[in-house]
């Protein structure tokens, strides 16, 4: 027997070959913020969030880790009985840094639990069919095999609304890339793009969400965390080529939402969305932001040339070595969402609340960093 368990129109496309530099929030276009001495503010998406009237019966794939938590909290927060799927090797309710003790009993009191392996398909059908759910949010499929079980147990479901990537879209020269672009059926996340194609051809309702890069509190990627540590230590940032490639990030809390605009919404039937934040950043002007989010001094940049070095496995950079930007204006056209958090000021809260308390993921390693350097100051000598 199976047992929930309470826990107490669009812009035109631009080249890359015309590029402004001012598309960065720090390579010409004004900051909208002065000073990285931000007052604390509680976390409240701004606007009504317009979910379906009735409170739904909502399944999590995941939710322990980052999207999950924040999005969790949304939807027992607008009256939904929420379940996280789980493992359980995590906490299903964790205090938050900056969550008052109120808020925090009153999710813990209402959030649910279903322990087991989603790779556990005969577990998966079993106990989802015993339960029942009108709505799935699945943050961590990752195989449309994953996700079948899931549709098979849940013949009414109402919605599914699915986390995918804006990296299964086809490396172009022509950005940032629409939701209409061609995808690439051999990327690494040919998982998804087979995901979503299983949803529409089982005739279910879904929606598919795809950010680009996410950062914010708790983020268990090297996202800003690879830098705030290079920062704190005092060390130099080594930027692969010029340092001039585009990119976007968008942050979690902007992008659970997001997540929430879509529930119930039939503008989001079957429907792709991107969702980032509003501006583009360069990989000189991400790190000059981290400075300042986290109040250290301008940086030293030191740029290399990757193919000069063998790093073996290890990863030198977070971020792909390529121009990587979407638009997501559909989303605020079709949805009424638009990102709450510009880079610094989300940064700023993702240091606050995390990095700068002493937390992180991954502990720091500079052994690419020390290749790189080493060979940079023989050069320079």
């Amino acid at each position: 027997m199976v047992s929930l368990v309470a826990v107490v129109p669009q812009p035109k496309t631009l080249s890359l070959s015309a590029l402004p530099s001012s598309r960065s929030d720090f390579n010409g276009t004004k900051l909208a913020v002065s000073s990285v001495q931000y007052k604390r503010k509680v976390w409240q998406p701004k606007g009504a969030l317009q979910i379906s009237a009735s409170a739904k019966k909502i399944l999590i794939m995941g939710g322990t880790r980052f999207i999950g938590i924040f999005l969790s909290r949304l939807l027992v927060k607008e009256g939904h009985q929420v379940t996280l799927f789980t493992r359980g090797k995590a906490p299903i309710a964790q205090q938050l840094p900056g969550e008052s003790d109120s808020d925090f009993a009153d999710f813990s009191s209402k959030i649910l639990h279903l322990k087991g392996d989603r790779m556990d398909f005969d577990f998966v059908k079993s106990s989802l069919a015993a339960k029942g759910f009108d709505v799935v949010y699945d943050i961590n499929g990752r195989e449309a095999v994953e996700v079948e079980p899931i549709l098979d147990a849940l013949p009414n479901l109402e919605q599914y609304i699915y986390c995918s990537s804006a990296g299964v879209y086809l490396k172009t020269d022509y950005l940032p890339h629409y939701e209409t672009d061609a995808v690439d059926p051999k990327s690494r996340h040919k998982g998804k793009l087979e995901t979503e194609s299983l949803l529409t051809s089982r005739g279910v309702n879904w929606t598919s969400i795809r950010p680009v890069y996410i950062y914010g509190p708790l983020n268990y990627n090297p996202v800003e965390e690879w830098f705030f540590h290079r920062l704190k230590a005092g060390r130099p940032i080594p930027v692969p080529n010029s340092g001039m490639q585009v990119t976007q990030l968008g942050h979690v809390k902007d992008l659970a939402t997001a997540f929430i605009k879509v529930l119930g919404n039939e503008k989001a039937s079957k429907q792709v969305f991107n969702i980032s934040g509003d501006k583009y950043v360069t990989f000189d002007g991400l790190a000059k932001a981290c400075a300042k989010a986290g109040g250290f001094p301008e940086p030293e940049i030191v740029h290399y040339n990757p193919k000069e070095f063998d790093f073996g496995k290890k990863k030198a950079f977070p971020f792909r070595d390529q121009h990587f930007f979407a638009s997501i204006e559909k989303a605020k056209s079709v949805l009424g969402w638009k990102p709450e958090f510009d880079l610094v000021e989300g940064l700023t809260d993702s240091y606050s609340l995390d990095f700068g308390r002493g937390t992180f993921r991954k502990a720091a390693d500079f052994s690419t960093d020390d290749l790189i350097l080493g060979k940079s100051l023989v050069l320079q000598s």
